[in-house]
């Protein structure tokens, strides 16, 4: 298509603005802009888009233009125009007319002359955005309140505060042939491996697609594949502080325009489990709540299925365990009382989501009058089984990433129905394909459950306490880090 393909800048002025303004759609959206103008005795024509033009900027642009005399600008027009009066710190030019249109849509302002064979870009942008607040997901009793916004600059520079090293690389990439969505490639030179950088920029250089509306998301499912398969390979923070922390480990991340979470790559199944809280604490602290995490997202995959097992099963108990299993019975079969009360928290969360806050409290008291004890009274379901479920749901809302917690709803229910199925071989079939499948998956060619497989005593020591900072002197060797000392 012709917007894909180089546009050479024409000789004549007036062929550049009718082609300019026929592919802005100057007339046709109220928010392009064409304004003609004449300095110095040249015409000249400015391109921007309402809304992502600085105001005050292009005024005093305009204002210095207008006050030069007539002829001031004869002989090398583009250089006194670059050099000298245009005082501005980010300007370019450009003799690709198409290359031209996709950057008045993404801010910058263009600037054509009559007689000048190149079209300046100027790129006094803003975009509307959001204070950098604390993330609802990832937030700490102590440390800092600032999180990643939806815009690109404001997420490099929240980025680079904290991560002051001179080889800190920046990496600017465009995805989508329509979008054009601004994607930068952030690492730190002297750590990461230059395979690993080359292997992701590559992966996202091939994505072919006319947009990525969903931002993130869409840019993981291009690099990561896997689609049947739910459990993340890459991991999202919106905390400055935690991608700072990843990229002094040799890791790559992904920062997308329109998109407040961050992507880190490459991560394992131990990265999920891990959050900032536990070292804005004591060691011994932070060791005490990682431990208790492990304990709630284990409990959250395998706490219902055994229970249901040993309920449908009691003989498999041993006497001092006697106690576990429904002391009354309803008409209701026991898995359909599972099953009813899982699609009924998905249900809930989703209720959350698409609640306003104010309302909150209300779907709570729902959830715990109606829901639970009335269906216990009229005979629906027994108590027994929302005790359990509610461990599961604790265990599932502890998971700090999003992703894995619905991942791993995705296998309880799945060891639910095998154990249904196949009672005791069910559950001991599900379970092992359930390992067997995390053994198996890799990011970016990392093991996704390194340090335990393969097996390295020291990195799997971090992983299962909390160590002291003094103590982690060494970078995940899995990553090949340049420079493996801290």
């Amino acid at each position: 298509m012709e917007y894909q393909s180089k546009k050479l800048v024409y000789e004549d002025f007036d062929k550049n603005l009718e082609y300019l303004k026929e592919a802005l759609g100057v007339e046709k959206s109220f928010d392009v802009i064409q304004q003609d103008v004449e300095y110095a005795g040249k015409k000249m024509a400015l391109y921007f888009i309402d809304g992502f033009v600085k105001d005050d900027i292009l005024h005093l642009l305009m204002k210095l233009l207008a006050k030069l005399p007539e002829g001031q600008l004869d002989g090398d027009t583009l250089t006194k125009l670059v050099k000298t009066y245009i005082p501005y710190v980010e300007v370019e030019t450009t003799d690709d007319l198409n290359n031209v249109v996709s950057m008045v849509l993404a801010g910058p302002t263009a600037l054509v002359v009559d007689g000048v064979e190149k079209i300046i870009l100027i790129d006094a942008r803003t975009y509307p955005a959001r204070g950098p607040d604390e993330p609802d997901i990832e937030r700490v009793v102590r440390g800092s309140r600032d999180g990643f916004v939806e815009t690109l600059v404001f997420n490099t520079a929240l980025t680079r505060r904290r991560v002051r090293d001179r080889t800190l690389r920046m990496e600017y990439l465009q995805v989508g042939r329509r979008s054009k969505t601004d994607v930068v490639v952030s690492y730190i030179e002297d750590i990461a491996d230059p395979k690993l950088v080359n292997d992701i920029k590559d992966s996202i250089s091939k994505i072919d697609v006319d947009g990525i509306p969903m931002a993130e998301k869409t840019i993981e499912e291009f690099i990561s594949g896997r689609h049947y398969n739910p459990f993340p390979v890459v991991r999202y923070s919106e905390r400055p502080d935690t991608v700072a922390a990843h990229l002094y480990e040799g890791h790559v991340c992904i920062i997308v325009d329109g998109s407040p979470s961050v992507i880190i790559t490459p991560t394992t199944y131990w990265h999920h489990l891990q959050h900032a809280e536990e070292y804005r604490n004591k060691p011994v602290v932070g060791a005490y709540l990682r431990l208790v995490r492990y304990l709630a997202v284990w409990a959250s995959i395998f706490i219902l299925p055994l229970w249901y097992l040993f309920a449908s099963q009691p003989h498999l108990l041993p006497d001092a365990l006697s106690f576990i299993g429904p002391n009354e019975t309803t008409k209701v079969p026991l898995f359909l009382q599972v099953l009813i009360i899982e699609v009924g928290i998905d249900m809930l969360r989703m209720a959350a989501i698409h609640t306003p806050s104010s309302l909150a409290t209300a779907i709570g008291l729902v959830a715990a009058i109606l829901i639970g004890q009335v269906a216990v009274e009229v005979g629906l379901l027994v108590n027994e089984v929302i005790l359990y479920l509610s461990i599961a749901a604790l265990g599932t809302f502890a998971t700090p990433s999003y992703e894995m917690s619905l991942a791993n709803r995705l296998v309880r229910i799945g060891l639910l129905i095998l154990t249904a199925l196949f009672h005791s071989y069910g559950l001991v079939i599900g379970v092992t394909l359930f390992f067997i499948m995390l053994a198996r998956m890799q990011s970016f060619g990392v093991p996704y459950l390194w340090p335990f497989i393969p097996f390295n005593i020291r990195a799997f020591r971090d992983v299962l306490l909390r160590s002291p900072i003094p103590l982690k002197d060494k970078r995940p060797p899995i990553l090949n880090p340049k420079d493996p000392d801290r």
